[in-house]
């Protein structure tokens, strides 16, 4: 009886919280959560996907009694501009959902098992309670397009570009380190002077590139070894998306020419990308046979492709649920939250709202 009885228990708390999932001010637009180009998500809807999570996830439940619905309306909200953003990319590659393969996976339904309330990774667990709160044929779609748009994009696509990073080595005019907070708002701001001037840009790359070789060159004189100094700079870098594992996924495949992009330094906690992309290419790209991707960093690589669609189709969300985050492709708290940034030349651009 208890067991049944815990929802109901929790619709107070729920009516509550529902006016809490988003704070603040919203758009112009009347009732609308997001607008997508000519479609819109209804506030109305997301509340109502946030009342079935609560009714039907343990986890939402947990998160209800805790008053942090409000990651559960993110959530909501980024999982569908995701959808609008993913289908559009889909239909401008030619590429139809395979009905019969996903109906095959829905009656396995692997979207049926709820969230437990003690799961430890809470980003995870919730994400994961909205993919199951969402109409699962939906849900399935989704990621058969994503996977779709990786299978065709990935092989054909290479991105150059040159980089620095922050938060990485002792910085080269102060000789001080730059840790912590203090690092991805070093990065930030690099990042912004780059896109106002990229003339200046490019000679702090390349004076950071310098800096490097300064730094390998003693290192061996040392006995260390040139390897022992991690390569926080370089120009000219040409990846291509098939060999580039996790980062297929990252912005640098998502962003035009001439953006500076800025996000974690891969495999480095603490320390920041910064980057300029220089060219693309979009074609088949010979290179050396890669490891398969395994399924998330495929279903990841492919709604990248759908980044460039956010400022096509002018995606603007209700700052009541927070802004929209460029390199996590998804609905943050606010701008300090965010995992990073892309700004076009001239230091514009709408990766935050």
């Amino acid at each position: 009886m208890r067991i049944i009885g815990r929802p109901r228990a929790l619709v107070g708390v729920v009516a509550g919280a529902l006016l809490l999932a988003g704070c603040g001010s919203g758009p112009s637009q009347v009732g609308a959560a997001a607008v997508i180009g000519d479609r819109t998500i209804s506030i109305d809807q997301v509340q109502d996907l946030i009342t079935k999570a609560v009714r039907e996830q343990p986890y939402a439940q947990k998160l209800a009694t805790e008053h942090k619905l409000d990651l559960v309306g993110r959530a909501v909200v980024s999982q569908l501009v995701v959808h609008e953003l993913i289908t559009k990319a889909a239909e401008k590659q030619g590429i139809t959902p395979n009905y019969a393969q996903i109906d095959a996976q829905l009656a396995k339904d692997p979207l049926n098992s709820p969230i437990p309330a003690d799961a430890s990774n809470e980003a995870q667990a919730v994400s994961q309670v909205v993919a199951r709160t969402r109409d699962h044929r939906e849900e399935l779609t989704d990621t058969f397009l994503a996977q779709a748009l990786a299978d065709k994009t990935v092989p054909n696509s290479s991105v150059t570009f040159d980089y620095t990073s922050v938060g990485l080595v002792p910085d080269a005019a102060t000789g001080s380190a730059v840790e912590g907070p203090a690092a991805k708002t070093a990065a930030f701001d690099l990042a912004r002077q780059f896109a106002a001037d990229p003339a200046a840009g490019t000679k702090r790359i390349g004076a950071d590139v310098q800096y490097l070789a300064a730094l390998r060159q003693r290192a061996t004189q040392m006995g260390q070894g040139a390897e022992s100094i991690p390569p926080f700079a370089g120009v000219g870098e040409a990846l291509p998306a098939a060999q580039a594992g996790a980062l297929a996924a990252g912005p640098l495949f998502g962003s035009p020419v001439g953006s500076t992009v800025v996000f974690p330094f891969p495999n480095n906690q603490g320390a920041w990308f910064v980057g300029v992309v220089r060219q693309r290419t979009d074609k088949p790209v010979a290179t050396e046979q890669a490891p398969e991707l395994d399924a998330a960093t495929k279903t990841a690589a492919g709604m990248r492709q759908a980044q460039p669609l956010f400022d096509e189709l002018g995606v603007r969300i209700n700052k009541r649920y927070g802004v929209w985050d460029v390199v996590a492709m998804s609905v943050v708290p606010n701008e300090d939250a965010a995992q990073g940034i892309v700004l076009s030349p001239g230091g514009s651009g709408r990766t935050q709202q």
